[in-house]
C-alpha cells in the first residue's frame, strides 16, 4: 500500500454517502423503497442485506433491486454471498472479518468490488488492504448490534485517511455523526437504519445527511 502524501491529502475529494439497505425479502418493495430514496440524494453505494432465502431467492432479490440502484450511479453491494455477485448482476460485495475478505478476494477481483467491514484492529485493516480489498469500514455494529465508541472510531478513521490511498467508510449511528466522520477524514459516510427509521420519511432523511456532510470542509 502507497502512503498518502500531504498534498494529495489536501486534494481528496469531497465524502460521499453509502447507504445499507433494510433487510427486506419482497422484491417490489425493496425497488420501491430504493428508487425513492436514491432520488434524494448523490450515493456511492448501496449495501443490500439480505434475508434468509434459498440460493435463487437471493439471487432474484438482488437482480430486482440492481437496475435501480445502478441506474442511480450506485454499485450495488450484497451483504456477504460473494458467490453469488455476478450471477445476481450486482457489483461486488461486502465482507465482513478478516477471513472472509481473504476468502472472497480471488473470486472478486479484478472486476467486482470487494470491501472489508468487521475490522476489529488496526492490523486486521491493514492485512485487508494488503491482500486487496477495495475499502475498509469502521464503526459499524457487530453482530449484537453494538459499535465501539465513536471518539474511537473517529481516531481510526484519521488513522488511516493519513496513511493509507485505499478507501475508508465510516459508520454514522445518526445524522449527527455524519460531518465528524466526514472531517476526519472519511471517503464514504455509512448509513442504515438511522435514515430508514426517520419519522421524516428516508428519503427526506437521506436528503438531510447528504447537506451535513457538503458542508464538511476538507483538510
Amino acid at each position: 500500500m502507497v502512503a498518502r502524501e500531504q498534498d494529495a491529502r489536501a486534494r481528496r475529494e469531497p465524502p460521499r454517502l453509502y447507504l445499507i439497505s433494510e433487510l427486506a425479502s419482497d422484491g417490489q418493495t425493496l425497488v420501491c423503497m430504493l428508487d425513492t430514496v436514491l432520488a434524494a440524494a448523490d450515493v456511492a453505494a448501496v449495501l443490500l442485506r439480505l434475508p434468509q432465502l434459498d440460493e435463487r431467492g437471493l439471487i432474484n432479490l438482488a437482480k430486482t433491486a440492481a437496475p435501480v440502484v445502478q441506474r442511480s450511479g450506485a454499485a450495488l453491494l450484497l451483504d456477504g454471498h460473494p458467490e453469488l455477485v455476478a450471477r445476481a448482476g450486482a457489483d461486488g460485495a461486502h465482507l465482513t472479518g478478516l477471513e472472509a475478505v481473504q476468502a472472497a478476494l480471488s473470486g472478486l477481483k479484478p472486476d467486482r468490488i470487494a470491501g472489508a467491514g468487521g475490522l476489529k484492529t488496526r492490523h486486521d485493516a491493514m492485512v485487508a488492504g494488503e491482500a486487496g480489498a477495495d475499502y475498509v469500514m469502521f464503526g459499524e455494529p457487530d453482530e449484537t448490534g453494538r459499535r465501539p465508541a465513536f471518539p474511537a472510531v473517529l481516531e481510526r478513521i484519521e488513522w488511516w485517511s493519513e496513511v493509507f490511498e485505499i478507501p475508508c467508510v465510516g459508520f454514522a449511528g445518526d445524522a449527527d455523526e455524519v460531518a465528524a466522520l466526514g472531517r476526519a477524514g472519511a471517503d464514504f459516510v455509512a448509513l442504515g437504519a438511522c435514515i430508514w427509521r426517520d419519522a421524516r420519511g428516508p428519503a427526506a432523511a437521506l436528503a438531510s445527511a447528504a447537506e451535513r456532510l457538503s458542508c464538511v470542509e476538507l483538510a
